[in-house]
């Protein structure tokens, strides 16, 4: 055999090898999952954990958690692998955790952060990983606040006043449930994080919702507290090992721009305003241009129209307008009507095609032609935002909203007026009395 097959050999066994092994640690994640469900302690299959997968990588466990999910194992179940992945290192001191989890990630660090990603992405001003980062932080100190609070002995209300403020952490879960899962799972095919740290992610939330609600008249209420800031700093493990160095491994430079664009609609949890990330502010206006010409044109030639939450094309903007239950009418800055849908119902107030085009006064009769012109004033002078009028037409309630259209600027360009049944709401309630009195009554 010459060297060169014998070369080939080798490394195909090598990578035979390798693949036997990953199959192996595979077939152990599973058996952890249904030791799990069988109800073995986590404490149990923490040590055996522990034992064989000092040096697992982010990028494993992932893998590991997809490939179960697409073989059938209910998410609920690898949720619960995900948590002892976390415990691995819980339970030690501060300096143990940070030292045992950079092993845990050195085996991925080439594949996951600095040949890939470039220089650290978290120490870029504005950055949405320095972001996320230090969002982290934050929510490690309201996690020790809230602890301190409670092995102080402070009295029940003083407890759920901290909880209230610790609640907020909910924006973080928030933020990363729309804006970094489902673009790992739907660009990436990365769905392992998605369908597991995403629904850990929502029972964090709904517990907290659950506790500060009913406050501590709940009889578990600090067993239950204790329990979800433990997941919540678990989470944050799990954050900074498995999703983040996978976001950044994938990520492209303008995904991560577009992403620091949607940070600014959310509340945050840092004090004080985020920082801006200059990089992505003075690509802001090429990108947005950029996501219309790169969108895919219709066959029938009805060209995209770029707006600021997309672009849709003038035949589905028509579309939606007549599908929204309501009666459109849209008169520009300067008193002319310019716009009305058609619907999908009857019309309460009559809008000839004559009229578009028209001075809005000359469709009114000289009755209410003084009151529309109050109505539109104040909606341009700034007086008012919006004027809202109940009437009864045709033995239906009908509730009339005029609102002021303003541009980015907040320049007067012009009013809408909504004009929306109301019978449905009334028939609803009426209903729902009845059903209510019947129940007392029973």
């Amino acid at each position: 055999m010459d060297t060169a097959a014998s070369g080939t050999c080798e490394g195909n066994k090598r990578m035979n090898t390798k693949d036997t092994k990953k199959e192996e640690r595979t077939a152990l994640l599973k058996e952890y999952v249904g030791r799990l469900s069988r109800g073995d302690s986590l404490e149990a299959v923490r040590k055996e954990f522990a034992a064989h997968f000092q040096s697992v990588d982010a990028a494993e466990i992932a893998k590991a958690e997809q490939d179960l999910i697409m073989g059938g194992t209910p998410v609920a179940e690898v949720q619960r692998l995900c948590d002892v992945h976390s415990a691995l290192f819980h339970g030690a001191t501060r300096s143990e955790q940070i030292a045992n989890a950079e092993k845990a990630v050195q085996a991925s660090a080439g594949n996951v952060s600095a040949s890939s990603a470039g220089p650290s992405l978290s120490k870029i001003t504005g950055h949405p990983a320095a972001v996320f980062d230090a969002e982290n932080h934050t929510i490690s100190g309201r996690i020790d606040e809230v602890r301190r609070c409670l092995s102080s002995g402070a009295d029940p209300e003083t407890v759920s006043e901290k909880l209230k403020t610790f609640r907020d952490v909910s924006v973080h879960y928030a933020e990363k449930g729309d804006l970094l899962y489902p673009l790992l799972a739907d660009k990436y095919g990365i769905s392992g994080p998605a369908d597991v740290m995403w629904g850990v992610d929502i029972e964090i939330r709904r517990e907290l919702k659950m506790l500060t609600e009913s406050g501590s008249t709940l009889p578990d209420f600090q067993e239950r507290l204790e329990k979800v800031l433990t997941r919540a700093e678990e989470m944050i493990y799990k954050e900074n090992h498995i999703l983040f160095p996978l976001c950044a491994k994938n990520f492209t430079e303008e995904e991560w721009m577009r992403i620091y664009y949607e940070l600014s609609s959310y509340s945050t949890v840092l004090s004080g305003s985020r920082p801006v990330w200059v990089g992505a502010e003075k690509r802001r206006g090429a990108l947005k241009a950029d996501r219309t010409k790169n969108a895919a044109q219709p066959a029938d030639g009805d060209e995209r129209i770029p707006l600021d939450g997309g672009h849709m094309t003038i035949s589905q903007i028509e579309a939606v307008l007549n599908t929204i239950p309501m009666e459109l009418s849209f008169i520009d800055e300067g008193n002319i009507n310019r716009f009305f849908n058609d619907g999908t119902e009857e019309k309460l107030f009559k809008r000839p095609d004559e009229a578009v085009d028209r001075e809005v006064f000359s469709c009114h009769p000289p009755k209410y032609a003084a009151m529309a012109r109050q109505i539109i004033e104040n909606l341009k002078n700034g007086t008012k935002d919006s004027v809202d009028v109940w009437i009864n037409k045709r033995g239906v309630p009908v509730f009339v909203r005029y609102m002021a259209v303003r541009d980015k600027k907040g320049k007067y360009v012009g009013t809408l007026e909504c004009v929306q049944k109301m019978d449905f709401a009334r028939d609803h309630f009426q209903e729902k009395e009845s059903r209510d009195c019947g129940k007392k009554e029973d």
